[in-house]
């Protein structure tokens, strides 16, 4: 049985730690301390009774029993805000198209789009998944309402922006030959991390070659784990015991980092309003959208 003094507030804390993988960067978002989290994280542990984190050297990730929780904490939160919307939502119909990139559509997004549904049970969503290159062209040939994907691929403001950051990620026990290329693991061409990660690589002069590709984050996660080469993954799909992030000792570049935006078209519907809304609570870590019009200001996050 959960204990009473689980509330919604700690497993939001909690899902937020997963999801950013630093203490650090949740204090600065909610204006908390990083101690105040790490005793409330403490406190966490102790009502499960289970160790839920383990650190690495660039911040947090779960433990096996912890992505176990991380499961249940989201579906709780989910069901939480799904009845709310429900008991505060007009009566919304009519469809609306979502473009998503589809590096991002193993993250948060997915989630928010099913609340959104459950929500809002008679909007028709048209949810499209494509690299980001199509994904440009879609949005510049008004194909897609909304559209979450790189800043690169569009010259309209975003109402939010967030940056994504991308570790050198692979099998426990590979160790990359300095006197060899580089085994890679990538998304298909084209794609905005593929190109990121060879750009550097070539930056640095390192030698390598693509070995596998794939258009699904779930089969570029196996590829790592069972060694078939190097990925450039962002932390939440980094899968503790089955992959190590690799630091520039290992002869990779540093991180890297991918700014993407949340866009939608000036004139919107009440049905495209209500998933902006969904999407922006579905992710802590953007900024509140601006009115429209409103000259972009320096709350809005910057990113390579």
């Amino acid at each position: 049985m959960i204990s009473e003094q689980i509330g919604l507030d700690l497993l939001r804390t909690y899902v937020a730690v997963c999801r950013q993988g630093s203490l650090s960067k949740v204090a600065a978002q909610t204006g908390r301390t990083q101690s105040a989290l790490s005793m409330q994280m403490r406190r966490l542990e102790g009502l499960v009774q289970r160790h839920l984190f383990q650190r690495t050297g660039r911040g947090v990730v779960p433990t096996a029993e912890g992505e176990i929780f991380l499961g249940y904490a989201t579906r709780i939160l989910a069901l939480g805000d799904e009845a709310v919307a429900r008991l505060q939502q007009k009566e919304i119909s009519g469809g609306v198209r979502i473009g998503l990139a589809e590096e991002l559509a193993s993250a948060a997004l997915p989630a928010a789009l099913g609340r959104l549904h459950r929500a809002y049970p008679d909007i028709r969503l048209d949810v499209v998944v494509e690299h980001s290159v199509a994904l440009g062209r879609l949005w510049g040939e008004d194909g897609l309402d909304i559209m979450l994907g790189p800043t690169s691929v569009v010259t309209a403001d975003a109402l939010a922006t967030w940056t994504v950051e991308l570790q050198w990620v692979c099998a426990p026990d590979c160790a990359p030959d300095p006197e060899r290329p580089l085994d890679l693991v990538a998304f298909t061409a084209p794609c905005l991390w593929r190109r990121r990660m060879i750009e550097a690589l070539a930056a640095t002069g390192r030698e390598h070659r693509v070995t596998f590709t794939s258009q699904s984050v779930t089969a570029l996660q196996a590829a790592v784990e069972n060694g078939l080469g190097v990925g450039l993954l962002p932390p939440e799909a980094v899968r503790a015991g089955g992959m190590r992030v690799l630091k520039p000792s290992a002869g990779v570049p540093g991180p890297l980092a991918a700014q993407y935006g949340l866009y939608a078209r000036d004139r919107r519907t009440p049905v495209a309003d209500a998933a902006i809304g969904v999407l922006l609570d579905g992710l802590p870590a953007m900024p509140e959208p601006r009115p429209a019009g409103e000259p972009e200001t320096q709350s809005r996050r910057s990113g390579s």
